[in-house]
C-alpha cells in the first residue's frame, strides 16, 4: 500500500519555473532546439575572485561544521554590507546565513506562522510565495496589481486587506517576475499604512536590489525609511542574482532577534550550516570589489530595450519596460481565444505550452505568479538566443488565428 502524503505537501503544486526548465532540458536532450528562457539564472558566470576565495578556503581546510547560521567574517560581511548600501544598522544576533534566499523566507514564515495567520502576498509574486506559507499552515492573501499601477499595491490596497489575522507582508522590489521597483516614496506611504497595524510584520525580498537600470537613481528598502518599521522588518537578500552564484545557496538576512533566534532553531533541526566554503566565497563577494556589475547590468540593459521593442510589435502582446531584475512580464491577452493548429489558446498557460512544444521557446505562464493572462521571460540568456526566441513568439502570434 502507498504511503499517504501529508496534506500540506498534497496542497502545494510542484514549483512552474522549476517544471517548464525540467520540460525544456527534456526536450533538449531529445534533441529539439529549444530556448530556455524560464529560469532565474544569470548567464554570467562567478566572478574570478570569490572563486578564488573559495579555493582558498578549501586550502585552508575550512571543510567543517560551522555555526548552524553563518560563520562570523560572513555576518560581518553582511553587517557592512547593510550599513554601507542600506543604512541599516545590525548586529550579529540579527543575522542570518542560511543556503540560498529560499531557506530564508522558508525558516522565517515556518518559525512564526500559527495556523489561520495570514500573510499579505502582491500579485504577480515569486512562485514560491503563497506556497511556502500554506506549508506553514497560514493563509495567503492575494492583492492583484495590473500595468496600470506598474505592478505595484498601493496603500488603500494594503489597507483593505490588513485583518486581525494578517502577521507579514512581503514586498518584493525590484520584483520577480516583473522588474517593477518601488520608488522612496511609494515604500513611504506603505509604512504609513503598516506602522497603524502593530502586529504586522514585514518580509522585505531584495535579492535583485543590484540589478536595476536607473543608475541616476537610489535603490530604497523600506526598513530603512522608518524606525519604527525597521524593528518589524526581515530585509532578506542573497548571492545567487547579483553574483551570478545561483549554485553556490547562499541567502542572508538582518531582522528582530526574536526571529532570527526561532529560525536558528529550525535550522538547528534541518539544514544546520550553509555550504562552509559557500560562505567563505560568499565574504569575498560582498567586501570585494563590484565592478564587474556594470558590465552585467549594461547588457541586461541591452536585452531588456531589444525585447521589450521586439514584444510590443508582436500582433495580441504589450509589454511594459521593467525597471530592474532580468524578466519582462507580457501581457498575452490578445491572443487568448486564438488559434494555432487546431489548438485554442484558452489562458496564458496554453499560450506557453504551445510556445514550448510548437516553437521551442519557454517560458512560465502568468498563472504560476498569481496574475494572468501574462507570461514571463528570463532575459539571461544571450542576444543570439534572445533575438531567436522574439521571432519564435513573433511567427506564433502572426500565425494565430481568431
Amino acid at each position: 500500500m502507498p504511503i499517504k502524503l501529508s496534506h500540506n505537501i498534497e496542497n502545494i503544486p510542484p514549483s512552474a519555473t522549476m517544471l517548464m526548465t525540467q520540460l525544456a532540458r527534456d526536450l533538449k536532450a531529445e534533441g529539439k532546439n529549444i530556448i530556455s528562457m524560464s529560469a532565474g539564472e544569470p548567464d554570467f558566470d562567478t566572478p574570478k575572485t570569490i572563486k578564488e576565495a573559495a579555493i582558498d578556503a578549501i586550502n585552508r581546510g575550512e571543510t567543517k561544521y560551522t555555526a548552524v547560521d553563518g560563520i562570523d567574517d560572513l555576518k560581518q560581511a553582511v553587517i557592512d554590507k547593510f550599513k554601507n548600501d542600506n543604512n541599516l544598522d545590525y548586529e550579529k544576533g540579527n543575522i542570518s546565513i542560511a543556503p540560498g534566499g529560499k531557506s530564508i523566507i522558508f525558516n522565517a514564515i515556518l518559525s512564526t506562522i500559527n495556523p489561520g495567520d495570514e500573510v499579505i502576498i502582491p500579485a504577480p509574486y515569486w512562485v514560491s510565495y503563497p506556497d511556502i506559507v500554506k506549508l506553514a499552515g497560514g493563509n495567503p492573501v492575494i492583492i492583484e496589481t495590473s500595468p496600470d499601477n506598474n505592478f505595484k499595491i498601493s496603500p488603500d490596497d494594503l489597507e483593505k486587506n490588513i485583518t486581525e489575522k494578517t502577521k507579514w507582508l512581503f514586498i518584493n522590489s525590484p520584483s520577480n517576475p516583473t522588474g517593477q521597483v518601488y520608488s522612496k516614496a511609494e515604500l513611504i506611504n506603505l509604512a504609513e499604512i503598516i506602522k497603524k497595524h502593530k502586529n504586522l510584520y514585514i518580509l522585505s525580498d531584495d535579492i535583485y536590489e543590484y540589478i536595476r537600470y536607473q543608475n541616476n537613481e537610489r535603490f530604497y528598502t523600506i526598513a530603512e525609511l522608518d524606525e519604527e518599521v525597521f524593528s518589524r522588518t526581515l530585509t532578506m537578500n542573497g548571492v545567487s542574482k547579483a553574483y551570478s552564484m545561483t549554485g553556490w545557496r547562499i541567502g542572508y538576512c538582518g531582522g528582530p532577534i526574536e526571529i532570527i533566534n526561532a529560525m536558528r532553531k529550525l535550522m538547528g533541526q534541518s539544514t544546520s550550516n550553509p555550504s562552509s566554503i559557500s560562505q567563505w566565497a560568499t565574504v569575498e563577494a560582498l567586501n570585494g570589489s563590484k565592478d564587474f556589475l556594470n558590465l552585467w547590468i549594461e547588457s541586461f540593459k541591452e536585452r531588456r530595450d531589444f525585447i521589450v521593442n521586439y514584444l510590443n510589435q508582436c500582433n495580441g502582446i504589450s509589454c511594459l519596460n521593467p525597471e530592474g531584475a532580468f524578466y519582462v512580464y507580457p501581457s498575452c491577452e490578445g491572443l487568448i481565444g486564438k488559434e494555432y493548429k487546431g489548438k485554442i489558446i484558452s489562458n496564458d498557460k496554453d499560450f506557453a505550452m504551445i510556445l514550448l512544444k510548437e516553437k521551442l521557446v519557454s517560458v512560465v505562464h502568468g498563472g504560476a505568479f498569481g496574475l494572468s493572462p501574462f507570461f514571463r521571460i528570463s532575459y539571461a540568456t544571450s542576444m543570439d538566443n534572445i533575438k531567436l526566441a522574439c521571432d519564435r513568439i513573433g511567427e506564433l502570434c502572426d500565425e494565430a488565428t481568431s
